[in-house]
């Protein structure tokens, strides 16, 4: 059997997009011979839909573009992905297409992701259908990971799903699914979206695994593909790449987040975006990122420089944006604060400088930046980090403001990673001095982050442990972490939740995101 793997790209709610799509792909497949031909999870509506799937009028519009892509499949059969309503509730389904007609609706039973969860209902699960002459079992979604077991009758399974991107998941998801094929001794075909749909990105990477567990077909990840694979030709075992099991996945990090800046932006009609540059790390792999999803003549850079502000900070920002080939301005800060600060001097004189100050600072920016934003369209990017953001230290309305942030689901020390990574690949485009300097903040003199916090190295080897791992203070300190550092982190995580709860939209590249796998109550006395 000839099975074609379509691997697209889809838009939530673009229907007569995706279905357009969808009617393209099997009109190659139909041209190439291919028997059938497989579209991801939920194809036709594009996915998390979230409260579209409760709209009735969208389920029907769904189901009717499902008809139109029957009427093409007069000489193919089709496996295709679906919000489908019935009078029981709403289902993620697959359905089977043979001769020109839907002849199946095959639901996921397991609703295990909490982007589905009070969308979707739990349907009967998998189903064996013949394509082809062949008993092929379609499995939708995470019922191919949960199943207790599979249908002997079947030779090969169908799995189409929508698995986001994630720090290690792509090593995990491959050997389940060789376990799958060869401890049942059967092929697996597995489907995957591809693409950004807002704060999720779908890294694709669709494949076969064959009988024997092992890899024969394997798609390319972050970008749309199309393939043929023939069950009866020798096909030969094929290598995962080396970067889905190695401990350095830094490339996967920052492919994925170009795909979900780049998806964000067109996908909701935005052509231009703007970034503080301030001459830290932060800020340079995000301008770095824009200039490579965008294109550089879409990119502008603000440099806000204050009366505490380095030199050599507006030196590399400087420098950074003319290796990148990007617009920028410097608009200096300091008459705005000096203003400011006496307008506030019958509220607020007579005391020390404190976070007062600083947070004025930052705010006075994010102003500027919004302005350019109002007056000329460039959407503003959130330059954040998971570390700054898992320990507050940020000021709300000032660098946590922004459309999106497509790095703060990365820690400090990954940003680093990102920035070497990216310096490899685009002949050392952020300066030297950017990543060898000690990180500041620079809103009082002479300020350093490690003046409040140890290394970074330090600071996130506990946060690691704490937000992914889910290790109570105590199995840290055990593990030769200093108690004092540990319960200071702790602390500084537990009263933050409030900003996290304000933070833009965080693209999600880790396995555990704030607000989404670690969400915890905006008031909570537990504490532990």
């Amino acid at each position: 059997m000839k099975i074609a793997l379509a691997q697209l790209n889809y838009t939530i709610g673009d229907v007569d997009g995706n279905t357009a799509k969808i009617i393209a792909a099997v009109e190659r497949a139909k041209s190439e011979g291919a028997d059938v031909v497989v579209f991801a999870e939920q194809a036709i509506s594009g996915t998390p839909a979230f409260d579209l799937l409760r709209k009735t009028t969208f389920l029907e519009i769904c189901d009717d573009a499902l008809e139109r892509i029957a009427s093409c499949c007069d000489s193919i059969s089709a496996v295709v992905g679906l919000p489908l309503l019935t009078t029981d509730g709403t289902y993620s389904a697959a359905a089977i297409i043979q001769d020109g007609k839907v002849v199946r609706h095959i639901t996921k039973g397991n609703i295990s992701a909490r982007r589905e969860m009070g969308f979707l209902d739990e349907g009967d699960g998998a189903e064996v259908v013949t394509i082809a002459s062949e008993k092929v079992e379609v499995i939708v979604g995470d019922d191919f990971r949960l199943a207790k077991g599979f249908d002997r009758k079947a030779s090969m399974i169908i799995n189409i799903n929508a698995r986001r991107y994630g720090k290690g998941v792509l090593s995990r998801r491959y050997q389940t699914i060789h376990d799958v094929a060869f401890l049942n001794s059967k092929d697996v075909i597995f489907v995957n979206q591809v693409g950004g749909s807002g704060e999720i990105v779908y890294d694709g990477t669709s494949g076969v695994m064959d009988s024997r567990g092992n890899l024969t077909l394997m798609m390319n990840s972050f970008e749309e593909d199309f393939a043929i694979y023939d069950t009866a030709a020798d096909n030969k075992a094929c290598m995962l790449p080396e970067a889905l099991f190695s401990h350095d996945r830094t490339a996967l990090h920052y492919n994925a987040a170009v795909l979900g800046l780049r998806d964000y932006f067109h996908k909701n009609g935005y052509t231009k975006a703007c970034v503080g540059l301030s001459g830290g790390i932060d800020s340079s792999v995000v301008a770095c990122i824009a200039a490579d999803a965008l294109g550089k003549e879409n990119v502008r850079g603000l440099l806000m420089p204050s009366q505490f502000s380095s030199d050599h900070s507006v030196a590399d920002a400087t420098l950074l944006a003319e290796s990148l080939g990007i617009e920028y301005s410097v608009l200096p800060i300091t008459e705005i604060y000096t203003s400011m600060i006496n307008t506030l001097k019958p509220v607020i004189g007579g005391r020390d400088f404190d976070s007062t100050e600083e947070n004025i600072q930052a705010r006075i920016r994010t102003v500027m930046l919004m302005a350019l934003q109002n007056k000329t369209g460039y959407v503003l990017l959130n330059s954040s980090n998971k570390s700054e953001n898992a320990l507050g230290f940020c000021t709300l309305y000032g660098d946590t403001a922004g459309a999106f942030s497509v790095t703060g689901d990365l820690y400090k020390t990954e940003m680093y990673d990102i920035a070497r990574y990216i310096n490899r690949r685009f002949n050392n485009v952020i300066p030297e001095n950017i990543l060898e300097k000690e990180p500041s903040s620079e809103l009082h003199p002479d300020q350093k982050d490690s003046d409040i916090l140890p290394p970074y190295e330090v600071v996130d080897a506990i946060l690691l442990r704490m937000i992914e791992q889910g290790q109570h203070r105590e199995e840290i300190i055990n593990a030769g972490f200093d108690s004092e550092v540990v319960e200071k982190i702790h602390a500084m995580i537990m009263k933050n939740e409030k900003k996290r709860y304000q933070f833009p939209p965080v693209l999600r590249l880790s396995s555990c995101a704030f607000g989404h796998e670690r969400l915890m109550p905006l008031i909570n006395k537990y504490g532990d």
